[in-house]
């Protein structure tokens, strides 16, 4: 009886302990509940219509809307348009008792703690409900960074129960099948996918509702963790999570075993992912490039938000008001497309039964070019597809143990291929593959068994490559048709050659008095080719000329009537300030000297090297050419990345061996028709956010770059340019001036009218992707009939709003005194007249070319 006595008072204290215990918990638990209650739970009104974030939207001249900014650009779906599959497959594995318990599953909750917490199993599963995943979507994740481990205790408790709550809340006010439907509709599959419809989209190319059943668990699996179970980047891992969902749809008797056996072992088919990009629509290239812009604008601390932030153009609603005309747009992309087909049929012609990597190459560029072609087939799709899916799980595990070391395709060939980690490295260090500073680091990871297994996992990978980019198959390929593709059998190889020997071109036409860009295209179709010819650096050639006539007129007092022999010139070194090491004795572009007499007229319009070389000679330096650059809105002082200077101290800048973009070519050409007075092209007139506010102002910086009577000398310089024969077939009053580089790798057009200037360059994105002769590959050719089919189109559309009846000022005063030098500007050299016809004469025959081609001479 005593010890009965002494257990009960045991026993009996234990138990009033726990009972304390349970009091105060409870009391917490309870506190913590009416807190989590208190907070910014979701009302039913923000449940119903939930705030996805605000769309910025880009708006034309004329208030038009041409593009817009989103996170999510979902299609929410109602449940009925869910397909019975899909809803099957995410009650068995997410939450089996969906339709039996009100927002908290509590008996999932007691094997949860019993499993997980109490027995120490993997098998416990999760507590989460259909609903409260919901909620959780609907909050954003507190941060925890800075909390210490009991202030994230408390917070995360916070979170759940308001998880609880909400769950509960949408229970009561929704139907089961409106809250499967909310859940689907909210939930983020990564890659641009919002929604389950977006999903289906992007993932397989299918609508919802024509998704297998094996498609549809691979879904489901992507619920748990989309970035773990992305079947494009880790195929292995979604393969096996889809199975297990296809095994909690068999658990349930959503399909029998035979159905689960034979679904189980069919391979993921992800030919059909594609994420959504920008190229649909008008100006895919400009809205590409304002994002950029954008971005970086946000990112200074002038513009950024009133709490300190920077603004989200996907998120903060912006309003970004720019000065691109959608008629100017659309005749420019027409324009570029109709010439540039063409133009792209004679390059396979001419490039027929010859290799691209030897033809008219030594060793050591048939090594670049071998490496520039590899690096787009790096770059492909279907190559990271196969690459992420071999290579994943190794990447993953050398990652895991070597978190500095990168994993890209070109890095891992090159660390496979090491076999003298001494020597090879070092190999692979002057290369600039990997940096010196990684060489300690990069020999411990050779030496290491997990990069063994990546090395062996890299065979198999290669193997599998060799296969898939040397087997036929049918695929989409870039085309100049209406749709921009077409269907062609061909090797994925042979799909990224055909791809990469595509010529491609920018163009951007601007208002010269306000400095607004009207229209601007960066390629021949962004799709296929999202690479920006706009912002490219490409070498000028005799663009550049009239800069180099204009310092030579204005600052070197020489009359555009004075007349210089047709002969080679040559700068030595020790002549005047140019600091030469060698001598220079450049030829014309023909490679030809007439000998002939030429004023400055004459030799502007033949595009005369040897009469440019020979005004350097007078002038003494570039440095004036130099400086009219730099008033022109191309900073002298600007470097390459390298540190080379943007604009050379060397008398072979006079020729265009310079590397400019098309925009700045534009800026710069804008003072002929304005008076000789810079301003700086824009492409936005301001930005306000979502309450109305401006909170950036485009003002271009204006500066007078030439004295205006010099500045009319060049404007009917190059009016001169395309007079007569060489005009563009209009009404306006044009000038222009044609640009051709060292083996015809680009070709350039310098539009001016009154109100417009146009800048239009063609070439390859390598500079072997070109045409061998001058006929065929100087800007006469490859660019001025883009910018005369431009011109030509607005002309024709009485909506345009362009006004070819404008003309320059007729030159008057000291203007005419200068320039009164007709009889020597008439007078053409009877050589060069000749010469020129006949060019005109053979270039094409009339089988092989259009006849909007024989227009253009």
């Amino acid at each position: 009886m005593e010890r009965l006595k002494k257990l009960f008072k045991k026993y009996n204290s234990k138990f009033i302990y726990l009972l304390w215990f349970g009091l105060i918990a409870g009391i917490l638990t309870l506190a913590v509940f009416l807190y989590a209650a208190s907070q910014d739970i979701p009302s039913f009104s923000q449940l119903e219509n939930p705030d996805y974030d605000s769309a910025s939207i880009i708006y034309s001249e004329n208030n038009e809307i041409f593009g817009t900014y989103y996170i999510e650009n979902r299609l929410p779906v109602n449940f009925e348009d869910i397909p019975t599959e899909l809803v099957d497959a995410l009650i068995s594995t997410e939450d089996a008792r969906f339709f039996k318990h009100t927002g908290v599953d509590f008996r999932a909750l007691g094997r949860v703690a019993v499993k997980t917490v109490l027995l120490g199993q993997d098998s416990g599963g999760g507590g989460s409900t259909i609903s409260q995943q919901l909620a959780k979507l609907l909050f954003k994740r507190p941060d925890l960074r800075g909390k210490n481990k009991i202030s994230k205790i408390i917070t995360l408790v916070q979170v759940k129960f308001k998880e609880w709550l909400t769950s509960i809340r949408l229970e009561k006010q929704y139907t089961k099948q409106e809250i499967l439907a909310m859940y689907l509709n909210k939930f983020e599959f990564i890659n641009g996918a919002h929604g389950i419809y977006a999903a289906a989209d992007t993932y397989f190319g299918k609508h919802l509702d024509s998704l297998k059943i094996e498609e549809n668990a691979v879904l489901v699996g992507m619920l748990k963790n989309p970035s773990l179970y992305n079947p494009v980047r880790f195929p292995e891992k979604a393969f096996d999570r889809r199975n297990v969902v296809l095994k909690q749809m068999e658990r349930y008797g959503k399909i029998d075993q035979a159905a689960y056996d034979s679904l189980k072992v069919i391979p993921m088919d992800m030919t059909g992912f594609k994420r959504e990009t920008q190229s649909e629509g008008i100006a895919p290239y400009f809205r590409s490039e304002l994002t950029k812009w954008l971005k970086n604008l946000l990112a200074k601390e002038d513009y950024k938000r009133p709490d300190g932030e920077a603004y989200n153009i996907y998120t903060d609603g912006l309003k970004i008001y720019t000065t691109i005309n959608l008629t100017y747009q659309q005749k420019a992309e027409e324009s570029v497309k109709e010439h540039m087909a063409g133009l792209q049929e004679r390059y396979f012609k001419r490039w027929k039964n010859k290799n691209i990597f030897t033809y008219e190459a030594e060793d050591f560029q048939e090594e670049i070019r071998r490496e520039a072609f590899d690096r787009r087939v790096r770059n492909s799709e279907r190559y990271k597809g196969i690459y992420f899916s071999i290579m994943g799980e190794s990447l993953e595990k050398l990652k895991s143990k070597f978190p500095k070391m990168r994993t890209g395709p070109l890095m891992i060939r090159s660390m496979t291929e090491v076999t003298d980690p001494d020597k090879d490295l070092k190999k692979l260090s002057r290369k600039t593959i990997v940096r010196s500073s990684e060489i300690p680091f990069l020999k411990k990871v050779l030496k290491s068994s997990t990069f063994k297994e990546v090395k062996d996992t890299y065979e198999t990978f290669q193997k599998e490559y060799e296969k898939q980019f040397n087997t036929e198959i049918e695929m989409m390929v870039f085309a100049y048709n209406e749709e921009g593709e077409e269907l062609k059998t061909m090797t994925p190889l042979d799909s990224v050659m055909y791809h990469y020997q595509h010529l491609q071109a920018g163009m951007v036409s601007m208002e010269p008095g306000t400095g607004y860009v009207k229209s601007w295209v960066g390629g021949v179709g962004h799709k296929y080719f999202k690479y920006d010819h706009v912002n490219s650096r490409r070498q000028v050639g005799s663009t550049i000329k009239p800069f180099v006539y204009a310092s030579a007129i204005s600052f070197g007092n020489i009359s555009p009537c004075t007349t210089y022999e047709d002969i080679q010139y040559t700068i030595a070194p020790g002549d005047a300030l140019f600091d030469l090491q060698d001598e220079w004795s450049p030829a014309n572009a023909n490679e030809k000297f007439t000998g002939n007499p030429y004023n400055l007229y004459q030799g502007l319009l033949y595009s005369k090297n040897s009469i440019t070389v020979r005004l350097v000679k007078e002038m003494g330096s570039v440095t004036l050419i130099r400086d009219l650059l730099d008033n022109a809105g191309i900073d002298k002082e600007k470097t390459h990345p390298n540190g080379e200077p943007i604009v050379p101290y060397v008398p072979s800048l006079c020729l265009g061996a310079l590397d400019l973009t098309v925009m700045e070519m534009v800026g710069a050409y804008g003072i002929w028709p304005n008076k000789g007075t810079y301003v700086e092209p824009v492409f936005v007139t301001r930005i306000e956010d979502k309450n109305g506010k401006i909170i950036y102002t485009g003002v271009p910086k204006r500066k007078q770059a030439l004295n205006p009577t010099y500045n009319a000398v060049m404007v009917d310089m190059l009016r001169n340019n395309v007079g007569g024969n060489y005009g563009l077939g209009g009404a306006s009053d044009v000038g222009g001036k044609t640009g051709t580089t060292n083996d015809y790798a680009d070709g350039w057009f310098m539009t001016i009218t009154p109100e417009l200037v146009v800048g239009t360059w063609v070439g390859g994105d390598d500079k072997w992707i070109r045409f061998f002769t001058l006929d065929e590959g100087q800007g006469f050719v490859m660019a001025r009939p883009i910018a005369k089919k431009f011109i030509n189109k607005l002309e024709e559309d009485p909506e345009s709003g362009y006004d070819p009846e404008l003309r320059f000022p007729e030159p008057k005063g000291a203007v005419f005194n200068l320039i009164d030098c007709t009889k020597f500007k008439d007078i053409k050299p009877e050589e060069e007249a000749a010469q020129r016809q006949q060019e005109v004469e053979v270039l094409f025959d009339e089988e092989e070319f259009d006849e909007e081609f024989d227009d253009d001479f």
